[in-house]
């Protein structure tokens, strides 16, 4: 997998996505992430991308020019052929990232160049010429686009094969099934009066494989009733699998009952003057 990134700050880029996982998996040969600095594209001694907008405003706003021939310079050396890459501005008007969408990428394309805006934006003309998509990794605004890039290449990138020990390390997480991930312990045993459930100390394989999946319909429904909204119940076909759901939403709703009479509890609770 390829990663071009077009910024205005390469160093930083290089610093963050050359360390850990990623790092290594460079070294490696499984990814090749570069970082490319759009001020070297500029036509003008000052090395300046951006200018006043038409129409008035506040800010500046990125030039196509400088944007256009850093891209072309980022695809002059690919091999990859053009319907096997994505061109990608990192924009808060473009469409929700999501594991679903970083599945789809991966498995569609070899090659990303992901565009980092700054100031106001960037010029519509190079979005209406040279841009495939627009992402956002969610509804609120940055000051540029590099912490979306980093977070595409990371999520994108850590599903190539070789880059983590094995499939499962991103298959039983969070959202790859449209579910939240069950909880983890580590060592000690105990903390602060706090225990590991004894379940996951019992060495018993297949009644922590039903806690975890119990822990995880429980934690979406919990914390993301939009996602367990969607989940479909009828892909559950064995008897013990209906159990482990049952007892999921049966835990869920007491804990639900808990939270409701422990806020009626506070809301009768005479204030001390």
């Amino acid at each position: 997998m390829r990663i071009d990134i077009l910024t205005l700050f390469p160093d930083t880029m290089r610093a963050m996505l050359g360390e850990s996982i990623l790092g290594r998996a460079q070294a490696r040969g499984l990814l090749d992430i570069r970082c490319h600095q759009i001020r070297d594209y500029t036509e003008n001694r000052q090395k300046q991308v951006d200018d006043y907008p038409y129409g008035g405003g506040w800010g500046q706003v990125m030039m196509a020019q400088p944007l256009k021939s850093c891209l072309d310079a980022a695809l002059a050396d690919s091999a990859v052929p053009a319907a096997r890459r994505r061109v990608i501005y990192l924009s808060p008007q473009g469409q929700t990232f999501t594991q679903a969408k970083a599945r789809q990428l991966k498995a569609d394309y070899d090659q990303l160049v992901l565009v980092c805006g700054h100031y106001e934006g960037v010029d519509e003309r190079f979005i209406e010429a040279c841009v495939d998509e627009e992402l956002s990794i969610g509804d609120f605004v940055l000051t540029g686009g590099e912490l979306g890039a980093m977070v595409v290449t990371d999520c994108v990138c850590r599903m190539v094969p070789g880059v983590l020990p094995e499939e499962e390390c991103f298959t039983e997480e969070s959202h790859w099934a449209g579910l939240l991930e069950y909880p983890q312990y580590s060592r000690p045993d105990e903390w602060h009066g706090r225990r590991v459930p004894d379940v996951l100390l019992s060495g018993h394989h297949e009644n922590v494989a039903k806690w975890r999946k119990k822990e995880s319909y429980k934690r979406t429904m919990l914390r993301r009733p939009d996602l367990w909204a969607q989940f479909d119940e009828k892909q559950l076909k064995t008897k013990s699998e209906k159990k482990v759901l049952a007892e999921a939403k049966a835990e869920a709703e007491a804990i639900r009952a808990a939270e409701v009479k422990k806020a009626e509890e506070s809301d009768t609770e005479t204030p001390v003057e």
